[in-house]
């Protein structure tokens, strides 16, 4: 690595420069990084954090399976005797809008109807728990950060069904709305309701069948899902997800991009020590190795310097602007840097043709 370290001292400047084009473009993709997964917890964190590993829906049902799917909440005794799965319980989602009933604030929520007592009923962080027979409900985070606490009333639009927030827990939002978890009686009654009246009985029923294992053989006739396949099924997940992996993706090319042009010029204007190199016995290994060690030198220490730079920005923006969906998550950091740092390497490989086509004769006055 001496040349790589001579050169590096010699034109620090020019280094110096490449190095902060390549941190800053580190720091913008913590960034994206970190936007994507807060989208993805805003959007389906309810969903990641359910205990579930399969949904049953509807069979035949297209689109967005969560608002058009519809099942008899029965069929969960018959999926529980299924071999292969643990516990199975019906499971019902939907998004409604509610006013606080004392000081009128309007909150969107996202309400999942679940049997109080079964697997799928969280442990509330404050409060107690669901209970049969009463519309208590548990709030999560988001409504408790605008507001909203144990003691006060959301009465939800139309139906005007009354919950009292018994309890609260952690993170839980579905389509960028604040989750709230409430007896499956009143989600029926939210869902399907009447104001002042219980749901007629052919409305008794439940989005999916939740299920706790992997079904087998003599399944009931359903669409069963993953819980992360029905990810997509979430109000904007696919399309956010393919729009922050479009912007990543022309990100890290045009990094690529421009540290094999930076290292193409700076091979050329070094023709000339490359040849005495040459000239003196140097090979063409030595020279590849060598430009090589200089681009990993530039690379890693930029953007482990932008990647730090970038998880300070997230973890202010968290601290300072908690409304706003960012998250930040080590695995998906540290993979966009071993992403642009590998396709750094790969766009200066362009610079290593110029290496090796480099004549030895130039260091002795030739043809130029």
């Amino acid at each position: 690595m001496f040349l790589a370290l001579r050169d590096l001292r010699f034109a620090r400047g020019r280094f110096a420069l490449m190095g902060i084009v390549v941190g800053l473009i580190a720091v913008l993709a913590v960034l994206l990084t970190g936007l994507a997964n807060g989208l993805v917890n805003d959007g389906v964190s309810a969903l990641r954090t359910m205990p579930a590993t399969h949904l049953a829906f509807e069979p035949g049902v297209q689109g967005n399976l969560f608002s058009r799917s519809s099942v008899d909440p029965a069929e969960a005794r018959r999926w529980s005797q299924v071999p292969g799965v643990r516990e199975a319980t019906p499971y019902g989602n939907t998004l409604a809008h509610a006013k606080e009933a004392h000081t009128g604030k309007d909150v969107d929520i996202a309400v999942f109807g679940v049997e109080p007592g079964s697997f799928l009923a969280p442990e509330p962080d404050t409060g107690r728990p669901l209970e049969a027979g009463t519309d208590g409900v548990l709030v999560s985070r988001k409504l408790t950060d605008e507001g909203i606490k144990v003691g006060d009333t959301l009465v939800v639009e139309r139906s005007e069904v009354r919950l009292p927030v018994v309890g609260t827990v952690g993170d839980a939002s579905y389509g960028h709305v604040a989750g709230v978890y409430a007896p499956l009686k009143t989600w029926q009654r939210i869902q399907y309701g009447l104001p002042g009246e219980p749901p007629a009985a052919a409305f008794e029923v439940a989005t999916a069948i939740a299920l706790d294992g992997e079904p087998g053989s003599g399944a009931p006739d359903a669409q069963v899902l993953s819980v992360e396949e029905s990810y997509g099924h979430s109000p904007g997940y696919t399309a956010e997800q393919s729009t922050m992996k479009m912007i990543q993706f022309f990100l890290y090319v045009i990094s690529m991009f421009v540290v094999g042009a930076f290292f193409v010029v700076w091979t050329v204007q070094r023709k000339d020590e490359i040849a005495l190199v040459r000239a003196l016995g140097g090979s063409v290994g030595y020279l590849v190795r060598d430009a090589v060690a200089q681009v990993l030198v530039v690379l890693v220490s930029a953007t482990v310097a932008g990647a730090a730079l970038g998880a300070g920005l997230v973890a202010l923006i968290m601290s300072t602007a908690p409304a706003m969906p960012i998250a930040l998550v080590p695995g998906p950091i540290v993979t966009a840097m071993a992403l642009l740092i590998a396709l750094g390497v790969l766009g200066a490989v362009a610079a290593l043709r110029k290496i090796t086509s480099t004549d030895p004769l130039l260091a002795l006055g030739g043809n130029r």
